[in-house]
C-alpha cells in the first residue's frame, strides 16, 4: 500500500473507475459511430446513348446510376444526362477519354467505325452463346484483356464496364411476311456494328441509322425493314404504326449489353471503395436489368399483338442459316485482314466451344415442357 504524499490530493478508488468508466463508454461509442464523410458527395457526368422520357434504355442507365448512389450513402452520385446533351452519339467514346464527360453508356458497336473488333463484345457471331455468355468470356475467358487492347488500339483512354446482357435482338419489321432468303434479297433494312456486313452478305441493302431515325425512315421509304432491339424500345419508337409483321430471333445480332465506359483520371481519382462501388454496381445492375427486360419485354410484345394488331413470327430457319454463312464469310475476311481481329475470334471460339458444350448438353428441352402446359408456342395468346 502507497503511502499519502503531503501536499498532493491522490483520487478515491470511486472516483478513478467512475473517470475510467465515462472514458471507456466514451472510446466505445466513437469505436460504434459509423464513419460520416464530411464532403460534399462526389459527382460524375455521365451521358447516355438514348433519350430520356420513356425511354427503357435511359431507365436502365438511370437504375445503375441510382445503385451507386445507394451503394455509396449518396458519397458518390452519377449525374446522368440524355442523347445529345452534351456530345452527339458517335462523339460518346472520345469525350470521355478527353474528360469532357466523366462517364457515358452506349454500346460497343457504336464505336465500330473505329476498329470492327468493336463489334465481337457485344455484336459479333455468336458460335452457341447468348449474351449471358459472352459477359462470361468477358469476366473469366480472357475477354476483358483483348477488350482493354481493343481500347488502346483506337486511341480511347477509360476503363469499361458492361451491364445487361439483352436477349437476341429481333430481325425486326417488315412489309410482310419474309420465310425465304429470295424474300429480303436486295431490301433496304437498317442495323449497326458486323451485323451491316453480314446482312450485306446476305444481299441486303444496309443503312445504319440512329434509332429516333428509324421509325420516320421506315415510314418515308428510305428504308424497307429495320430492328432496334425488343419489344419496348420497338413500341416506344412506334413501329408498329409503320409495320404490322415483327419477325423475333436473330442471329445478326444474339447477343449485345451496354458498355459504360469512365475515364481513366476520374476513375483513378476516385477512393478504392468507389472504385468498387462503379464495377459492383454494373454487376448489379446486370441481373436487375434482365429481369426487368424479361417483363416488360412480354408484357409489350403482348400488347403489340392484341392492341396493335401486330402479326409476331419466329425468323424461319432458312434465313438464320443464310444469317450464319453470312457470319461465316465476314469473320474469315475479316480474320486474313487482321490478326489482332482474329485473336479475339479464337478467344472466343475456344470458350464457345468447352463452355457451350456443357450447357447445351445439360439444358433440357424447355420449349417441350413450355408446349406441355400451354399448347403449341406459335397459337399460344399472352
Amino acid at each position: 500500500m502507497s503511502k499519502k504524499v503531503k501536499g498532493v490530493k491522490t483520487p478515491s478508488r470511486r472516483k478513478f473507475f467512475k473517470a475510467a468508466a465515462a472514458t471507456g463508454a466514451a472510446a466505445a461509442a466513437t469505436v460504434a459511430m459509423p464513419n460520416i464523410a464530411l464532403g460534399a458527395p462526389v459527382t460524375l457526368k455521365m451521358q447516355a446513348a438514348w433519350p430520356s422520357g420513356a425511354n427503357i434504355f435511359f431507365e436502365m442507365a438511370g437504375d445503375y446510376a441510382k445503385m451507386v448512389s445507394d451503394m455509396s450513402g449518396g458519397e458518390l452520385k452519377i449525374d446522368l444526362q440524355p442523347v445529345g446533351a452534351v456530345v452527339k452519339t458517335s462523339e460518346i467514346g472520345q469525350a470521355v477519354s478527353s474528360g469532357v464527360l466523366d462517364m457515358g453508356h452506349w454500346v460497343t458497336a457504336y464505336w465500330y467505325g473505329k476498329n470492327p473488333a468493336a463489334s465481337l463484345f457485344g455484336t459479333g457471331p455468336s458460335y452457341g452463346m447468348s449474351s449471358q455468355e459472352v459477359m462470361g468470356w468477358m469476366e473469366y475467358g480472357g475477354g476483358r484483356k483483348l477488350y482493354d487492347e481493343t481500347l488502346a488500339k483506337v486511341g480511347f483512354d477509360y476503363v469499361g464496364f458492361f451491364h445487361m446482357p439483352m436477349p437476341a435482338q429481333p430481325f425486326g419489321w417488315f412489309k410482310k411476311n419474309v420465310t425465304k432468303v429470295s424474300d429480303v434479297k436486295g431490301m433496304k433494312y437498317r442495323t449497326v456494328g458486323l451485323a451491316t456486313n453480314v446482312l450485306t452478305a446476305m444481299g441486303m441493302v444496309v443503312r445504319q441509322l440512329p434509332g429516333g431515325e428509324i421509325q420516320p425512315a421506315m415510314k418515308t421509304g428510305l428504308i424497307e425493314a429495320a430492328e432496334f432491339n425488343n419489344p419496348t424500345s420497338d413500341s416506344q419508337f412506334g413501329m408498329q404504326d409503320v409495320s404490322k409483321h415483327y419477325h423475333l430471333g436473330s442471329f445478326h445480332q444474339s447477343q449485345e449489353m451496354f458498355e459504360i465506359p469512365v475515364n481513366k483520371k476520374s476513375y483513378n481519382n476516385l477512393a478504392p471503395k468507389h472504385q468498387a462501388i462503379l464495377k459492383n454496381a454494373a454487376y448489379a445492375a446486370n441481373t436487375d436489368n434482365y429481369f426487368k427486360a424479361l417483363v416488360r419485354y412480354s408484357a409489350d410484345l403482348s400488347k403489340l399483338m392484341n392492341e396493335h394488331k401486330v402479326n409476331v413470327y419466329q425468323t424461319s430457319d432458312a434465313i438464320l442459316a443464310q444469317q450464319l454463312k453470312g457470319w461465316d464469310k465476314v469473320i474469315g475476311d475479316f480474320n486474313k485482314k487482321d490478326p489482332f481481329f482474329k485473336k479475339i475470334v479464337d478467344s472466343q471460339k475456344a470458350y464457345a466451344k468447352r463452355v457451350m458444350k456443357y450447357l447445351l448438353m445439360n439444358q433440357p428441352n424447355y420449349k417441350l415442357a413450355y408446349e406441355n402446359e400451354f399448347g403449341s408456342l406459335a397459337k399460344v395468346k399472352i
